[in-house]
């Protein structure tokens, strides 16, 4: 009986059951539709957030200069014990950015016929040295940065000639779907492209303000321990000389009397 009444329905009252409600695209599914160029800016986003994690905690104070090397440093050069300081820079379990820009720097004095004398000038020689390596850790999150925009419209161009290929050689609902596919493509690899490079445009810009800072404090704590290299030793204050005694003044003659 309402098999019956739902036929009557239809025929009468064109009533028809209601379509079942689309299901919404989920994100795995958005990622899904980018095709190989998508799959490659996924990796390069792992890429990118594991080269980002590095750098903060590479480039931190206590990785740079560890309190504990740092007073140990100290200590040999206050003492004026530039082997014992150039032993304990080449530890293995003291190696860190400073160590390595004044070991190499007093390396480079000991080879040198003018010894310490040209040990600011090692420093900044070495100090730039170790600055590039740092900046160079954060090339490869520019280069990211670059092609990301690049990779998405690559495939924006790929999902576009897709399109219309199904536009010139299907028909009717088949063409609808392929385009709709196409377009889906090409839409979804520009988003990708987009969310990778705008992240790593911003951090390539933060790490290399955030290694200027680093560089310039390091530099400061560089020429500060220099200084307890180069400092002369401080010399005993010298007796003043004993001026010479003035004569005693001589009563003044008086005339002879007439």
């Amino acid at each position: 009986m309402n098999e019956s009444v739902n036929v009557w329905m239809v025929s009468v009252l064109g009533v028809q059951d209601a379509a079942p409600a689309p299901s919404a695209t989920t994100l795995l599914q958005y990622i899904r539709h980018g095709g190989p160029v998508g799959a490659v800016l996924i990796a390069l986003s792992v890429v990118a957030v594991s080269l980002m994690v590095a750098h903060f905690i590479v480039v931190r104070r206590a990785r740079l200069a560890p309190p504990d090397v740092v007073e140990g440093l100290v200590r040999y050069l206050r003492e004026g014990d530039l082997d014992g300081a150039g032993k304990f820079l080449a530890a293995p379990e003291n190696e860190s950015f400073i160590t390595r820009v004044f070991g190499n720097a007093m390396a480079r004095c000991n080879r040198s016929s003018l010894g310490t004398l040209e040990l600011r000038s090692a420093l900044e020689e070495s100090g730039q040295r170790e600055a590039d390596r740092l900046y160079r850790q954060t090339d490869l999150i520019g280069l990211i940065a670059a092609l990301g925009p690049m990779l998405g419209l690559l495939g924006t161009v790929f999902g576009m000639i897709g399109a219309f290929g199904s536009i010139s050689a299907l028909e009717g609902a088949a063409r609808s779907s392929e385009l709709a596919r196409f377009m889906s493509l090409a839409l979804v690899n520009t988003a990708q492209g987009l969310a990778v490079a705008i992240p790593c445009t911003a951090a390539f810009s933060l790490f290399r303000r955030r290694i200027d800072a680093a560089t310039s404090e390091m530099a400061q704590l560089s020429e500060e321990l220099a200084g307890l290299v180069t400092a002369p030793p401080s010399a005993a204050a010298a007796p003043r000389p004993v001026r010479p005694a003035r004569p005693a003044a001589q009563p003044a003659s008086r005339p002879p009397s007439a």
